[in-house]
C-alpha cells in the first residue's frame, strides 16, 4: 500500500514492508551432512564452565589507572608517596618533637668544649686523658648503628624514642652528681647511644617529606641554635663559680621533656607511615620468603657494601670531625695562643654555633635551589679559605668573626649532604645506611677531637688548624667520588 499527500507526494512515498518471516529452523548434521534428529536430553551436551572466582573489593588490576592509590614499589630505586609538614596532620608535631631533641643534642654536644679547662682543672688531666670523653661518645654512636633499624622494628618509633631518651636521662643523672672521671667517660658512651638513636630516626623521618632539605635545615638548625645557648650556659655557670657538673641539670631536663613529647607525636606513627601496613612477626617472614625481601642483618651487610654510604660515611666523619674539633678546642686555643681568659673566649664557641644556625636555617633553602652537590663543594673551600685566616690573624675579635662565618658556612653543608644520599640510596636501605652514616659521623667527632687532644699535649693547641683543614680537603674528595643522582622510577 502506498500513502501519499498531496503538498509531498512528489517528494515523500511510504511504502510497508513486508511482514517478516520467522528463519528455518537450524539443523545439527553429522561429518557426512546426514541431519541428526533432535535429542530429548540435548541440553545435557553443553558442559558448564567452571566457576571463576568472582573478584573482592581489593582485587585491584595493576595498571588499574583509575587507582586512588598506587602500589607500594618493588624495584630498588621505587619510591612512596612523600609525606608533608602538614600531611598527615601528626607530622607537624613529629617535626616539632624532633627538632627539640635535636636541639637538646647540641646543647648536649656543645657543651664540653667550654667545660674542659673546669674539667681539667677539676679531676687534674691533661689534653690527652680529657679527650677520653669523646671517644667513648663514638663508640656510643658505634654500637648504636647495627642495632636501630632492629629496635625500631621490635618496638616502633615511638617506644624506640622513648628508650633512647630514657637513655640519655639517666646518663645525665649520672654525670649531674660530678662522679669520678672512669663514670663520666661510661656516662659519654651512653650519650653517644641514645643520641645516635634518635638522630638517625630523625634523619630518616626528615628525609622521607616532600621538602626534605627544608626540613633537615630546620632539624639541624635546631641543632645549631642548641649548641648556641649550650656554651653560653656553661660558661656562665662555670666562670661564676657554680659546679660544672650542674650544667647537665638543663639537659635532664630536656630528656625528660622529649620523652613525653616523642610519645605524644609518633604514636600510631606505623598506621601513617607510606610504605605497607605494620605486619607480624610471622606474616614478615613470609613477606620476605615471597618477595625475596632481605632479613635485617642482610639489609644491613648491604648497606654497609653501597658506595653511597661509604663515601657518605667519610664525608660526614669528615665534617663532623672538623665541626667538633673546631667546638672542643676553640675555646683551649684562644687562651693558649691569643691569651684571653677563660670566662670571656668561652663566648666565642657560641658565636660559632650561632653560625651554623643561620646557616642551617637560612642556607639551606638557597642552597637546595642551587644544587646540593654543587653548592656543598664551594661552602667548604670558603670554610677552608676563612680557617687559614682564623690562624692567620692574631686578634681574637678577629678570630671571633672569621669563626662565625665558618661556622655560618659549615651550617647548610649536613642537611644539604643528608637530602643528596637519601636520592642515592635505595629506599629499603635508608634506615640501616644513615644509622651508619651517623654512627660514622660521630666516629669522627671522636676521633679528630681526641687526635687534636693528643697532638696539642706535645705540639699545642695550634695544631686545631692545620686538623681542620686536612678535614676540609678530605670532604671535598668524598664529595667528588659520589655516584650521579638518577631520577628514581615511582
Amino acid at each position: 500500500m502506498a500513502l501519499s499527500n498531496s503538498g509531498l507526494d512528489s517528494f515523500i512515498r511510504f511504502e510497508g514492508s513486508p511482514s517478516l518471516a520467522n528463519p528455518p529452523a537450524t539443523v545439527r548434521r553429522d561429518k557426512q551432512g546426514i541431519p541428526i534428529p533432535p535429542s530429548e536430553f540435548e541440553l545435557n551436551d553443553i558442559r558448564p564452565s567452571p566457576a571463576a572466582p568472582l573478584p573482592s573489593a581489593r582485587d585491584v588490576p595493576p595498571n588499574d589507572v583509575e587507582r586512588s592509590t598506587p602500589p607500594t614499589p618493588t624495584t630498588p630505586t621505587g619510591v612512596d608517596l612523600l609525606q608533608s609538614f602538614t600531611n598527615p596532620p601528626m607530622n607537624k608535631y613529629r617535626m616539632a618533637s624532633s627538632t627539640f631533641m635535636n636541639f637538646a643534642n647540641g646543647v648536649n654536644d656543645s657543651a664540653p668544649g667550654a667545660l674542659i679547662p673546669y674539667l681539667e682543672k677539676a679531676y687534674s688531666v691533661n689534653y690527652a686523658v680529657v679527650s677520653l670523653i669523646f671517644i667513648s661518645n663514638a663508640l656510643g654512636f658505634i654500637v648504636a648503628a647495627p642495632l636501630t633499624h632492629a629496635i625500631e622494628t621490635r618496638l616502633g618509633r615511638a617506644r624506640t624514642h622513648q628508650v633512647s631518651l630514657s637513655i640519655l636521662a639517666l646518663a645525665y643523672v649520672a654525670l649531674l652528681c660530678a662522679p669520678p672521671f672512669s663514670v663520666i667517660v661510661i656516662s659519654f658512651f651512653f650519650l653517644g647511644f641514645g643520641m645516635a638513636v634518635s638522630l638517625s630516626l630523625n634523619n630518616v623521618f626528615c628525609v622521607g617529606l616532600s621538602n626534605a632539605t627544608a626540613a633537615l635545615g630546620f632539624l639541624h638548625g635546631a641543632y645549631g641554635v642548641g649548641g648556641t645557648i649550650g656554651p653560653l650556659i656553661a660558661t656562665a655557670l662555670a666562670s661564676n663559680g657554680v659546679k660544672w657538673s650542674y650544667f647537665y641539670s638543663i639537659p635532664l631536663f630536656f630528656a625528660l621533656s622529649n620523652i613525653i613529647a616523642a610519645t605524644f607525636a609518633y604514636r600510631n606513627y606505623e598506621a601513617d607511615a607510606p610504605a605497607a601496613q605494620l605486619m607480624t612477626a610471622l606474616e614478615q617472614t613470609a613477606s620476605r620468603q615471597q618477595t625475596n625481601t632481605p632479613t635485617r642483618m642482610q639489609t644491613l651487610k648491604l648497606a654497609a657494601r653501597n658506595k653511597t654510604t661509604i663515601l657518605g660515611s667519610l664525608f660526614i666523619f669528615a665534617y663532623q670531625g672538623a665541626e667538633v674539633s673546631i667546638a672542643s678546642w676553640l675555646v683551649s686555643f684562644l687562651i693558649s695562643y691569643r691569651h684571653g681568659e677563660a670566662g670571656q673566649v668561652g663566648y666565642v664557641s657560641s658565636g660559632f654555633w650561632l653560625g651554623i644556625t643561620l646557616g642551617r636555617i637560612f642556607l639551606s633553602p638557597q642552597a637546595a635551589r642551587l644544587g646540593e652537590k654543587t653548592s656543598v663543594v664551594l661552602l667548604v673551600a670558603c670554610s677552608l679559605v676563612l680557617q687559614v685566616v682564623f690562624w692567620s690573624v692574631p686578634n681574637i675579635i678577629g678570630n671571633a668573626v672569621a669563626i662565625s662565618i665558618v661556622g655560618l658556612l659549615l651550617g647548610p653543608v649536613y642537611p644539604c649532604a643528608a637530602a643528596v644520599f637519601s636520592k642515592l640510596l635505595p629506599r629499603d636501605l635508608q634506615v640501616s645506611s644513615f644509622s651508619l652514616i651517623s654512627a660514622m659521623g660521630s666516629s669522627g667527632g671522636a676521633f679528630a677531637p681526641f687526635i687534636t687532644g693528643l697532638l696539642a699535649q706535645k705540639l699545642g693547641t695550634v695544631v686545631l688548624n692545620p686538623v681542620a683543614i686536612i678535614l676540609y680537603c678530605s670532604m671535598v674528595v668524598a664529595w667528588l667520588c659520589l655516584p650521579r643522582i638518577v631520577k628514581r622510577t615511582e
